[in-house]
């Protein structure tokens, strides 16, 4: 079995994916390989409407998405992580689940009764409502969403602040838990 993380944050190493790799860990402690993938750096731009994909065609956008879908569809969990931008996940993790969300429904609603949920990290506020926007893309999308101890989200601005947030952490790892024991009781 296969989790992966996407961390939505163009910021490499930032508190994101410092959230992102913890609830990996958590996941690989319970015998499910983790596999972090990060969109910083990548040319992921939004869906154009052209419908390619919904009449069996590969989405035409040349960009870097198709290998991040590909591991996608390989993976048994999926776990999406996004700082707040404005009251909303970053605008690349927002094209993700677009593109995503249409491709894999062009390919007969390939996500459907996979795991996976969000994670998201912010200074103040606004992580009710990006989580609530990420989480509502696995919903539609037909995944088994597990929950945690708390809404999954945590505190951090500068670089590093989420490993100080001790119930973002316990929130993360009861998340991770969730996850890899959700996993394990559809796929045995």
């Amino acid at each position: 079995m296969k989790a992966i993380g996407i961390v939505g944050s163009p910021r490499k190493n930032g508190n994101t994916e410092t959230i992102t790799r913890y609830i990996l860990q958590g996941i690989e402690e319970e015998g499910i390989e983790p596999e972090l993938i990060r969109l910083a750096g990548l040319d992921i731009r939004p869906c154009d409407d052209c419908r390619a994909c919904q009449n069996g065609k590969i989405c035409p956008i040349d960009d870097d998405l198709l290998p991040v879908y590909a591991k996608m569809k390989e993976a048994d969990a999926i776990i999406l992580t996004s700082p707040v931008y404005y009251g909303s996940a970053t605008a690349l993790l927002k094209a993700l689940m677009e593109r995503t969300g249409f491709i894999s429904r062009g390919e007969g609603n390939i996500f459907q009764g996979k795991v996976g949920g969000p994670f998201v990290v912010a200074r103040r506020s606004s992580q009710y409502f990006t989580q609530a926007q990420i989480y509502f893309w696995f919903h539609v999308l037909g995944f088994f969403i597990p929950g945690s101890n708390h809404p999954n989200i945590s505190f951090g601005w500068n670089k590093g602040d989420v490993e100080n947030d001790e119930e973002g952490l316990i929130t993360a790892r009861n998340f991770s838990k969730n996850i890899a024991l959700l996993l394990k009781r559809l796929r045995t």
